[in-house]
Formats: structure tokens, sequence, C-alpha cells
């Protein structure tokens, strides 16, 4: 069985998608993958500074997903495979998929309320139709009680 790829932010629809992916894997006999991306930061004048902020934002970034790839475990006895780069997201994420082989899906999620966030609008957008695996956007307003059903 294939593996089910999420991206982790500190959105609550990142945590929406993760659910899903990882009951989704749960059931097909699957994995779960996350990607952590690390945005750039705003450009600081002294280089101590940004690499300190840099550091900074990897850390947290990772700490977010050590939490979330427990919280899949104790749920669904799944462990995720975790991979943290740093860059723009969207980029990222596309560098990402060119050389990814055997994923089942990309699972983003749908903010509940306002427009989609910027992955969700590229990749279901003009890069639709170019994507080599299938993509589910989960409504970020399911409940978890749905998400299990």
């Amino acid at each position: 069985m294939g593996s089910y790829l999420v991206v982790m932010d500190e959105t609550e629809e990142a945590n929406v998608a993760l659910r899903y992916a990882a009951r989704r894997a749960a059931r097909s006999g699957g994995s779960v993958e996350i990607l952590a991306v690390v945005p750039p930061q705003e450009f600081v004048q002294w280089g101590g500074v940004q690499a300190a902020m840099e550091e900074e934002a990897k850390l947290r970034a990772e700490a977010m997903v050590v939490q979330a790839s427990g919280a899949i475990f104790e749920e669904a006895g799944i462990r995720p495979s975790i991979v943290v780069r740093e860059g723009d997201p969207v980029k990222v994420l596309a560098e990402y998929l060119k050389g990814k082989r055997g994923l089942s899906a990309l699972v983003l999620a749908a903010a509940a309320e306002g427009g989609p966030g910027p992955l969700v609008s590229h990749f279901a957008g003009s890069q639709a139709g170019s994507l080599p695996y299938p993509l589910i956007i989960v409504p970020g307003n399911l409940s978890e009680e749905a998400i299990d059903d």
C-alpha cells in the first residue's frame, strides 16, 4: 500500500488533514508521510540574528511535527515518516513531489472559513491536472467524529 502525504504547519486545517490521512492509511494498510516546511524568514541585517531566527523556526516546526506524529501513533497506530524542509511551501512541496514514488495521495485541508490557503489554491488550481498523485482536499470544518466515520 502507498502512503498519504500531509503538509504540516501551525494551522488547524493541517491537523484535520493529518487525522484524515491517518484514518485512511489505517483502514487501507498504508502509511503517512508528514512534510513540514519552514518558511523563509524575513531578512534581518545582522547575520547572527538571522541565523537564530531561522534555527528557532526550524525547531518550532520539528516540535510541531513530533507532537502531531505522536498523536496519530496513539490514535491510529501509525508511525509516520517525517521530513522537514526549508523554503517557500508551494515550491518545496512541488519539488518534493517530483522525486517521490509510492504515494497514494496528497492530502490537504481547506480552511474552515475564508479562502483556501496557498497550497490548496496552487495544487487544486492550475497545477491540478499535472499532479503525479491524486489530491484529496478535506474540508477544514469536519469534526473528529466525521473524519473517523
